[in-house]
């Protein structure tokens, strides 16, 4: 994410496909990695998170690779060794990605960066901290969880460093380039307008096919106007659509659950569908499909409630893309970074992922945040997305606190406990989706 999510094993550390809101990003269980990725920026190459995608799969772990030598094409030396510059170098991810950082200086002397991955796009990635002290550059781009920390060379030609993405770190020297040796950039695609506000779209082509058997992970995604799910239950796909807890879904037969679904469709009309009609048009789906028919009601139920804690809310405000899709993602099994989303994307992903039981948005925040979230989760925790939260190691040390101290902590806000009337969905009538 409130998200859409894509299913990746790391083809591409710097840019992922354009994904809708969704569940979550990076987790650690057993072993194994399960990434969930969840950001905003349609219309560029990068995760999109919010409500309306879930990111889920298993990667393998990548082996770093040996530093590169740096390319060929060397800058006249450099006394002074200022960084303001462009400078390029390739990342070996499994596949070659050719970088290029920008750097300059505000008005007031401070560090900008922008990051290309121009194998991947031409859309520039800002770096939120940019540092440069006794020839140690460094640079952060929370957004896609990325980060950077190299030495520059005597000549003040070459740095040679680390990229992390996710916990992933991976070698990258990057050369100061001349106008003559600086790689071509390309031109971002134009942005995809955005649909009518007003319109009710449906999808003009929709195909429903069994998962293949044995794949892993769960994923909603969307790529430009194309909505596409991997490896969906039925429950999932209901989660998604009309934002309920699975637990608020009542009568579902057994097979809802078990078996899984791969769904690729395109919205008639044109124009970029919102959050809100693509979630329309899978209810659409739904019905016409699946045939399914429901009733909503009320029922008293377990849920937790969140509000704005004594000392106030500690999230910073984002103002720059009013209108943009929130990202949510998770880089860490209880870590959790939240660009441009409001307190409801957030209990969404909260009662969708982690929690197990509906999340009440009680703050009367109608502001979108930014903000990261640390905390050690306990064996309650992930259990919708079928993981198992292991015991904490006997020798851990400076564990992070427990998700409700994190939250009233790091977040100013408090989530509580309790029951109430929560809306449920009693369903009435469903069946196996009808062929293509």
């Amino acid at each position: 994410m409130t998200a859409f999510a894509t299913l990746r094993v790391y083809p591409s550390p710097i840019h992922e496909s354009c994904v809708l809101p969704a569940y979550f990003a990076t987790l650690q269980a057993q072993g194994r990695e399960s990434r969930v990725m969840i950001q905003s920026r349609i219309g560029k190459n990068l995760l999109v998170g919010l409500a309306l995608i879930l990111a889920f799969t298993f990667a393998k772990s990548i082996k770093a690779a040996p530093p590169q030598a740096a390319p060929a094409q060397a800058a006249p030396a450099n006394t002074n060794q200022d960084i303001v510059g462009t400078w390029q170098g390739t990342l070996h991810a499994g596949r070659d990605l050719r970088t290029v950082l920008k750097v300059t200086k505000d008005d007031k002397g401070a560090y900008k960066a922008d990051l290309y991955s121009i194998d991947q796009g031409g859309a520039p990635i800002a770096a939120k901290t940019v540092t440069f002290q006794d020839r140690e550059l460094k640079y952060a781009i929370p957004q896609i969880g990325g980060s950077y920390d190299g030495k520059m060379s005597s000549d003040g030609n070459t740095i040679e460093g680390t990229w992390t993405q996710y916990d992933h770190p991976l070698p990258l020297t990057i050369t100061r380039a001349t106008p003559e040796t600086e790689w071509t950039i390309p031109k971002p695609p134009p942005p995809v307008p955005p649909m009518a506000a007003d319109a009710n779209p449906t999808f003009e082509v929709a195909t429903i096919k069994p998962s293949k058997p044995g794949q892993p992970g769960i994923a909603f995604l969307v790529q430009g106007r194309r909505f596409k799910t991997i490896n969906t239950p039925l429950t999932s796909i209901i989660a998604f659509a009309d934002e309920v807890q699975p637990n608020q879904v009542i009568g579902l037969p057994d097979w809802a659950g078990s078996e899984k679904f791969d769904i690729e469709a395109v919205p008639d009309g044109t124009g970029q569908p919102s959050q809100a009609q693509w979630k329309s048009m899978v209810q659409k789906l739904l019905a016409s499909r699946f045939g399914l028919k429901f009733h909503p009601d009320k029922k008293v139920l377990p849920v937790y409630v969140l509000t704005v804690a004594k000392g106030g809310e500690k999230m910073s405000l984002d103002t720059s893309n009013p209108n943009g899709l929130p990202g949510l993602f998770f880089h860490g099994l209880g870590k959790l970074g939240v660009r441009n989303a409001t307190m409801h994307d957030f209990t969404n992903l909260m009662q969708s992922a982690v929690l197990d039981r509906p999340v009440i948005d009680m703050t009367e925040l109608k502001g979108k945040y930014d903000f990261e979230l640390d905390w050690t989760p306990d064996e309650s925790q992930f259990v919708n997305m079928g993981v198992h939260v292991p015991p904490p190691s006997a020798d851990a040390t400076n564990l992070p606190p427990s998700l409700y101290t994190a939250i009233e902590e790091q977040l100013g806000l408090k989530l509580e406990a309790t029951k109430g009337p929560a809306d449920v969905m009693i369903i009435d009538h469903v069946d196996h989706p009808t062929a293509n």
